[in-house]
């Protein structure tokens, strides 16, 4: 999740306090500043980030071999956007939904 500055904190102890969600540490070395809670069998990553207005919601594919999944999704239609935000993996990538979802398709450990 993407979330202004002015609301980070609070959405960070909703999740935290309110909740009670299990807090994760955060193995990202760059990148905004994040914190992360067990979500179900999920990760929920709440990232602080200048320049937005509202809070997005950012889903991430895990998949064995992205580059089979580039060739489906190119094949379906769906442009990658890698400009999105940078990445340090060299096999990870963005693309959007129609409903312009971002999405991280990447594989299990990269990019996570």
């Amino acid at each position: 999740m993407k979330v202004p500055p002015h609301q980070w904190e609070a959405t960070v102890a909703f999740y935290r306090d309110t909740l009670a969600l299990r807090e994760l540490d955060n193995p990202f070395t760059s990148g905004p500043q994040s914190t992360g809670f067990a979500f179900g069998s999920n990760h929920l990553w709440i990232d602080r980030v200048p320049g937005v207005s509202q809070a997005e919601l950012w889903l991430q594919v895990t998949t064995s071999d992205t580059a089979t999944a580039a060739h489906h999704l190119a094949a379906a239609g769906v442009d990658r956007c890698d400009e999105i935000e940078p990445l340090d993996s060299d096999t990870a990538f963005w693309v959007t939904s129609p409903a312009a979802i971002v999405h991280l398709v990447s594989e299990p450990g990269d990019a996570d």
